[in-house]
């Protein structure tokens, strides 16, 4: 007499092949599939987070015995997946550098040609030298530097579109939660720092240490901290639930020993 074998038993043993893995020390991924091996076992395949073997598997092998409920683990083994023996495409590194990318230490470099710069005019310290007492050096050369002397390159057109596009679009611009819940706007905020040059009139630095302390804020975002808020009405909770006099069970008076129903 000849025993069918249950195959789907094994195909369905995913739990068993995932335990195997763990009882080994491993970390597993999702289950990617179940291939049939041979006319007693399955191979279960298993995403493999792993350091330095990317789109390398998990491959657990599990076994069953005609007339046997019981699934034995035959074999666990690392595998490498479709593509990775392959170097991946390469990707300058200026392309896959990151907002949040940069660490203390790191040096970012901009490009010769980037287009968000354009060069300046270079201050050479002989600008401003006057020869009367009447003019004071400070307020010239802070003038100097909202201008731009002194740096070699500053934003050009299109870098300073991009730059208010993002703020714009960014967790402190008019379209955030916190904007469309809020009922005035930063521009009327008394901790609102408008910004210099060409994007005074659209962003500004918020100066709120309870708020967006610090970052730059579009000048249509709000939030619940503005300056002309105004409080809220009252004396605040009370220290304790009030006695709701309601609860009270009304207990009629009965007359004592003596007959005296006031003593």
């Amino acid at each position: 007499m000849t025993l069918a074998f249950d195959g789907d038993r094994l195909l369905a043993a995913v739990d068993v092949a995932r335990t195997a893995l763990v009882e080994d020390g491993q970390s597993p991924g999702r289950h990617l599939e179940s291939t049939p091996e041979g006319e007693w076992a399955v191979a279960h395949y298993f995403e493999a987070d792993l350091s330095g073997y990317r789109g390398w598997q998990w491959c657990v092998v599990v076994a069953g015995a005609p007339g046997s409920d019981e699934t034995t683990v035959s074999e666990i083994v690392l595998l490498p997946g479709e593509g990775s023996l392959l170097a991946p495409d390469w990707v300058p590194w200026n392309e896959r550098v990151a907002a949040g990318d940069l660490s203390p230490g790191d040096v970012l470099a901009a490009e010769p040609g980037d287009h968000r710069l354009v060069p300046n005019q270079i201050d050479t310290g002989d600008e401003f030298r006057f020869d009367d007492d009447r003019t004071d050096p400070d307020d010239i050369g802070q003038i100097a530097g909202e201008v731009g002397l002194g740096r070699r390159r500053l934003l050009s057109p299109e870098g300073r579109d991009e730059t208010a596009q993002r703020w714009h679009d960014g967790q402190y611009g008019p379209h955030s939660d916190m904007a469309a819940a809020a009922a005035f706007n930063c521009v009327t905020c008394g901790f609102y720092l408008p910004l210099a040059g060409a994007l005074r009139p659209a962003f500004g630095v918020c100066a709120n240490e309870y708020s967006a302390d610090g970052h730059v804020v579009a000048a249509d975002y709000g939030c619940g901290a503005h300056s002309d808020v105004a409080a809220p009405r009252g004396e605040g909770s009370p220290a304790y639930d009030a006695f709701d006099d309601g609860a009270l069970e009304i207990v009629p008076a009965t007359a004592n020993a003596g007959g005296d129903p006031t003593s």
